[in-house]
């Protein structure tokens, strides 16, 4: 069982910056010995919610959906359990709640349904 806790949200004017945090809480020993992917993903007022980029558990492999790539950058901590999102040159249709989430094995996966820890979300506005 993991426990994942965002931070780092807020309001931002266009073509400005945010980094988000995501700290990873493991409460079973399958999750430190075999690791854990972790996802950020997004979902607007009233659209589905859609993969922005995922880091495998070691760090050596991310991805990225294709219309973040150059904008967006994901690293991960793992003395610290913490994965950040840098946000750079945001636009108001990056306006979204902000989420992250944990699969095991530490493959990534763009889908939603292969991700079966979430933390709660946190809300990134960008209006001037």
């Amino acid at each position: 069982q993991l426990q994942l806790v965002e931070s780092g949200g807020g309001l931002v004017q266009p073509g400005g910056s945010l980094r988000l945090s995501c700290v990873v809480s493991a409460f079973t020993m399958d999750y430190y010995a075999k690791g854990y992917a972790i996802g950020w993903f997004r979902q607007a007022p009233g659209k589905e919610r859609e993969g922005i980029s995922c880091i495998s558990s070691s760090g050596a492999i991310t991805n990225y959906t294709d219309s973040m790539k150059g904008r967006f950058t994901i690293s991960r901590d793992n003395a610290k359990n913490t994965v950040s999102l840098q946000m750079n040159s945001l636009k108001p249709e990056d306006t979204a709640i902000y989420y992250c989430a944990a699969r095991p094995l530490g493959l990534c996966s763009p889908y939603v349904s292969a991700y079966p820890a979430w933390g709660q979300g946190t809300q990134v506005t960008v209006s001037s």
